[in-house]
């Protein structure tokens, strides 16, 4: 095996791990965006894990955060709880550094 290939083979490698490495931190974020949400909602316990679950779900009905974003959103107003657009998006920001963190020191 030349060089070129085994550098190939490194690079793609690396790939992988970063996208890994990313969906795992989207998916850790949103379950704790769920639980955030849910408090609001007056859940708890099994309540709010599974709450948390949904919202993961949601994040695979289409590219991107607005997925997830429609779905608090959606619930949150569904429910009367008042919380405005840009402090969702505010939280979203805050727990994507939150779930990076707790992503990395898993290994």
């Amino acid at each position: 095996m030349s060089q070129f290939e085994d550098r190939q083979k490194g690079q793609e490698a690396k790939f992988a791990f970063d996208a890994e490495k990313k969906f795992k931190a989207e998916a850790r974020r949103n379950k704790l965006l769920g639980l955030w949400v849910a408090e609001m909602l007056g859940l708890s316990g099994d309540a709010a894990n599974a709450y948390a679950a949904e919202v993961v779900a949601a994040d695979f009905a289409k590219p991107g955060d607005s997925d997830v974003f429609d779905k608090v959103s959606g619930d949150l107003k569904a429910k009367g709880v008042a919380i405005d657009d840009a402090a969702i998006r505010a939280k979203m920001d805050q727990l994507v550094g939150v779930a990076n963190e707790q992503v990395a020191s898993e290994g």
